[in-house]
């Protein structure tokens, strides 16, 4: 024991032993021998003092916070977070909708009692637009359920639809939540947003840290404004090089998925950096973070810089904070993408990770084409899927459903030229091609929903879809098989009846 005790002491000596010797060299031999003396008692002295400390110890190594970290450390009053903390965070907005909105008060009611009111009637957002195109009762009910709640809460935002025949006679009326949610100015950077839909997390595009709950989560939030989070890591996906012409946003996404599986994030923080990332407008982000989900994400997210700013400025007058992550950030892994080398590709039944090259798949005969919903009905993806058509001047081959994902979409649609078009717009080259009249703005068949829903697929069929899921029954029947693609991948096989590269129209 002694032995070892006095082996401790002179290796810490010796580690020291130099910084002695060099602090004294101007001194004289005999005052440097005195000097080495004391020096060499003083440091026995102090090794007694730390005998509990491991030799090698040099103290806490400090890391940085990843971007989602540092969102939730600002939203639970925390200067630091660690991945796998249990926190309470307060939620900045909670939206629901009809499909899970009566649940949720139901729960809310139940917990908080019948007279309760919300925590922030400014911070709830309701949006009816899943089930509400039908002459389903019950579906119909649960519209009336919303806005009995809305009206006895004084809520802000319920964008209500009352006039079912006509969306248009319906100025509140939106559309699809996650589009609606970025147009109305409900998604900023450096907040939380949580909402009763997988895909909540479409709002990380604008930095935001926004993942979907329960209606047990959601009621308590209505209650309180407040969740409690685990802190997911966080994966790096870095996309850098030129995109090329015939890619879109829903090519990458796949291309990731494919590579990481529909677990590969599973409770993970998936960031998008890059120059690739930097060049995507919103709506091309929006698509990116939207289908973290599909590969088991808790949430997407991608720093804010000025394509974020500009989009939000005609959207609110609410202050906001972006947040980063620092540059010495932890991240579990990085993966890294060339993206002028990637192709087109589709993800085949019944799978998200089911990916393959839109070009090997040439021999899949299609039924159908469906373009819309959240990941596929925006306006850019409108766009693109025009510029197909117009590129062909063919008409298309299988019915060509398309539905905008909310009301302004849909205008955008009949009064947005088409560049390169002499001065043509979306509906009047959906037209010329043969496709049918867009529909109201909502997430009905993408979902499946009642079987009067338009676009629902109620027999067994092949279909190219720009929806985000391809599991049995999504879309409607259980039978149905569907290729989740880009809009681009969508209209060309439109054109030809079976899967098709974009490439051979776009060139």
């Amino acid at each position: 024991m002694a032995s070892s005790a006095i082996s401790h002491h002179s290796a810490i000596f010796s580690a020291n032993k130099e910084v002695g010797v060099k602090s004294s060299l101007n001194s004289s031999s005999n005052i440097y021998k005195c000097r080495k003396s004391v020096l060499c008692k003083n440091l026995t002295v102090m090794a007694a003092a730390q005998l509990s400390r491991a030799p090698s110890t040099t103290g806490s190594v400090k890391h940085g916070m990843t971007m989602t970290e540092k969102i939730l450390a600002k939203a639970s009053d925390r200067a630091k977070l660690e991945p796998g903390e249990n926190i309470w965070v307060n939620v900045d907005v909670l939206m629901t909708h009809d499909v899970c909105g009566p649940g949720t008060f139901g729960i809310f009611k139940r917990e908080f009692g019948e007279n309760a009111k919300v925590w922030d009637r400014e911070k709830v957002v309701i949006i009816p637009e899943h089930y509400i195109f039908t002459k389903d009762e019950r579906a119909n009910r649960n519209v009336d359920i919303l806005r009995e709640f809305c009206i006895e809460q004084n809520i802000k935002y319920f964008y209500d639809i009352k006039d079912l025949s006509n969306f248009r006679a319906n100025p509140d009326y939106k559309g699809v939540c996650h589009i609606a949610l970025a147009q109305e100015g409900h998604c900023r950077p450096g907040e939380v947003l949580l909402g009763t839909d997988s895909h909540t997390c479409n709002a990380g595009a604008f930095g935001q840290f926004a993942t979907g709950i329960g209606n047990t989560d959601a009621g308590f939030v209505l209650g309180t404004g407040k969740a409690l989070l685990k802190v997911p890591p966080t994966l790096r996906f870095e996309l850098d090089g030129e995109m090329p012409p015939y890619l879109l946003a829903k090519d990458l996404i796949l291309h990731i998925i494919g590579e990481i599986t529909v677990s590969g994030a599973t409770y993970k923080s998936m960031e998008f950096v890059g120059s690739t990332v930097d060049s995507l407008n919103m709506e091309e982000r929006m698509t990116l973070c939207n289908m973290v989900i599909e590969a088991g994400g808790k949430n997407g997210v991608v720093p804010p810089d000025e394509t974020t700013f500009k989009y939000l400025e005609d959207k609110t007058t609410v202050k906001y904070e972006p947040l980063y992550s620092d540059a010495n950030a932890r991240f579990v892994a990085d993966y890294k993408f060339d993206v002028s080398k990637l192709e087109p590709v589709v993800a085949k039944p019944h799978s998200p990770d089911n990916c393959a090259l839109a070009r090997e798949c040439k021999d899949v005969k299609i039924d159908r084409v469906y373009i819309g919903s959240c990941t596929g009905g925006k306006t850019e993806d409108f766009m693109a899927a025009a510029r197909v058509f117009l590129a062909s001047g063919k008409k298309v081959k299988v019915p060509t459903f398309l539905v905008p994902a909310t009301q302004k979409v849909w205008m955008d649609i009949y009064s947005l030229p088409v560049p390169g078009s002499g001065g043509k717009t979306c509906s009047q080259i959906f037209e010329e091609a043969g496709c049918d009249t867009p529909a109201s703005p909502n997430c009905g068949a993408c979902l499946g929903g009642p079987r009067d829903t338009y676009a629902r697929m109620n027999e067994p069929m092949v279909c190219v879809s720009t929806t985000n899921r391809n599991f049995p029954g999504r879309m409607g029947h259980k039978e149905g098989q569907i290729y989740l693609a880009s809009p681009y991948t969508a209209a060309a096989s439109a054109l030809a009846g079976f899967v098709t590269d974009p490439r051979e129209f776009l060139g």
